[in-house]
């Protein structure tokens, strides 16, 4: 289930989810069975509207699919004339009473510098 602000949307388990944080953003959660179609999708839909998105993942198959929505993500925002800039950092999150260290993404709009050609 992805649900950022008022938008709640049911999807299949392979869509990521989405959890809020406390400065009001929410975290869209990838795991290794994430589509990376439809989070590029819920983090195109998030920068449009906020004009930045939080991106977790903890594995090598989760980060790796949270990397591949985030370029696919970029291809989404061109026509709005956004581009992204991502921050990865390490932070320690808790599953199931257990410590385990997450990727997360700080996912920024900026504008699209066009090159004349």
């Amino acid at each position: 289930m992805i649900e950022v602000e008022t938008m709640t949307m049911t999807m299949q388990t392979s869509m990521p989810e989405s959890q809020p944080q406390k400065n009001g953003l929410n975290i869209i959660k990838v795991s290794s069975h994430s589509r990376s179609t439809a989070v590029a999708g819920a983090i195109a839909g998030v920068i449009r509207e906020r004009r930045r998105a939080e991106v977790q993942a903890i594995g090598a198959s989760a980060v790796n699919q949270a990397v591949k929505a985030i370029a696919i993500a970029r291809t989404y925002l061109e026509e709005d004339g956004l581009d992204l800039y991502c921050q990865p950092e390490f932070t320690e999150v808790e599953i199931n009473g257990q410590e385990r260290t997450a990727v997360r993404f700080h996912v920024l709009a900026v504008s699209r510098f066009r090159i004349p050609e």
